[in-house]
């Protein structure tokens, strides 16, 4: 291992200056006019794959932007990971709150500030350097190898779910490793282990057949707007519960081995809400804030439209409201029925004198690895060894479908080794990367394929 190590420590140079040339690359997904770009970065990481030593590089066409693949199968008898990225990035707008040029990486501060310099181009090149680094010195890897490297996740990843599930043979393996998450803290090595799931709901209100004088009808019309925001008022309890009948039923409770690890983190609410400019936290009476965010459902209006809100006064009684409530979800709940459940009670809440039409707009289900899993085990001990530090476990309070997509589709562990920081201003003007990370999680892969290495194969 010490000359696989060596050989990371020296080529550090011209690996950034590597990684510069990726982040060059305007591979915006959610914009038409790069189109040519998102050809062309595909076909830099294929190219990277190849130079690492990796075989079988091809780009599967889509619907969408290519799919990128790749594999190494000289282990016979050993594991098989499965690496996961994507190389499209965020739109750079506000362009004139950027310090630099977003697609001309600036190296400040022992940081790399591009966009996508952390999400997901610095993260997922990790993994492709680890295994060059392997390859370039000792001629093979300890574990089989698979690369699928997407280009519309940033969009929604439609066409990676379609092949997921036409394509599982090829991409079987015995654990699936991303790094797209982050650091619990600076310089602290951290494995996420589960992620919430999603219901998202759009609820409209309608009133009258057109907008009425507020005078000449206010007291005699319902305004779809009260009816809509006494509705929202109803899905809270005074304690924070959703009231939502049944909403609890099948929650999964936290192991006290999870509860004991959320006590190791010492998290302070003090420092958060100081962060958050907030005088205090709120939520779901009888748990902590790690508990809510982490392992407790939740019910938030994201947005409501209706009525006159431009500039200057318009007294108008609307005809329509609508509002758009997101609800986290945690395992074992389904997005499903979790939907089916608010529709019904959400329809009870309003009066006959307006009408109502509740529609799901998608969901995701949650995913929690357990703790005990070999890959997540092998994953800590690596990540600890890089680091040099303990590595910590955090669940995250977000969604990433692709996840749940490869636990259900490829039946493998997840092994979320997150390498950025929330403070990393990801989708943000002046995204940036830690250089000192990025050399560390060359060196975390490395060691996650030969502590992978020992785990008995499937």
């Amino acid at each position: 291992m010490k000359q696989v190590i060596n050989y990371i420590e020296e080529n550090q140079n011209r690996y950034i200056e590597e990684l510069k040339d990726y982040l060059r690359i305007p591979s915006i997904s959610t914009l038409p006019s790069h189109k040519k770009d998102m050809k062309t970065c595909a076909n830099f990481v294929a190219k990277k794959l190849k130079e690492a030593g990796m075989k079988n590089v091809k780009l599967f066409p889509t619907k969408g932007n290519p799919l990128v693949y790749g594999e190494w199968l000289g282990a016979p008898g050993k594991p098989t990971v499965l690496i996961y990225g994507h190389y499209d990035v965020q739109p750079v707008d506000p362009l004139d709150e950027w310090e630099s040029d977003p697609f001309e990486p600036v190296i400040k501060d022992g940081k790399i500030w591009a966009r996508g310099a952390d999400d997901n181009k610095g993260q997922n090149f990790v993994h492709i350097k680890s295994v060059e680094a392997f390859m370039k010195t000792v001629g093979k890897l300890p574990v089989n190898v698979k690369f699928l490297i997407e280009g519309e996740e940033e969009v929604g990843g439609e066409s990676i779910e379609i092949f997921l599930k036409q394509n599982k043979k090829l991409l079987k393996c015995d654990a699936v490793l991303i790094s797209d998450t982050s650091l619990y803290a600076p310089g602290i090595p951290t494995i996420n282990y589960g992620l919430r799931g999603l219901s998202y709901m759009e609820v409209e209100i309608t009133g009258p057949n057109r907008d009425l004088h507020s005078g000449s009808f206010g007291g005699a019309v319902a305004n779809p707007i009260n009816e809509l925001a006494k509705l929202i008022a109803k899905l809270h309890n005074k304690d924070g519960k959703i009231t939502i009948p049944g909403f609890y039923k099948n929650v999964k409770r936290l192991t006290k081995k999870e509860k004991e690890n959320i006590k190791k983190l010492r998290f302070s609410e003090k420092k958060f809400a100081k962060e958050l400019g907030v005088k205090e936290l709120q939520g779901e009476k009888g748990y902590s804030t790690l508990e809510r965010l982490w392992a407790r459902p939740t019910l938030d209006c994201n947005g409501i439209v209706g009525g006159f809100t431009g500039e200057g006064a318009k007294t108008v009684l609307p005809s329509k409201a609508s509002a758009k409530i997101s609800m986290r979800l945690v395992p074992d709940q389904d997005p499903k029925e979790i939907a089916r459940a608010f529709t019904k009670y959400v329809k009870s809440l309003v009066p006959k004198s307006v009408k109502i039409n509740v529609t799901d707009m998608h969901g995701a289900y949650p995913v929690v690895i357990p703790l005990n899993d070999p890959a997540i085990i092998a994953a800590a001990k690596a990540t600890s060894k890089a680091f040099g530090k303990k590595t910590v476990f955090t669940r995250e309070g977000g969604s990433i479908p692709i996840v749940v997509e490869f636990a259900q589709q490829l039946n493998a562990p997840v092994v979320l080794m997150g390498l950025g920081l929330d403070s990393d201003n990801i989708h943000s003007p002046n995204e940036h990367f830690s250089l000192d990370t990025f050399r560390l999680g060359i060196i975390s892969s490395v060691y996650f394929f030969e502590e992978f290495s020992k785990v008995k194969k499937k």
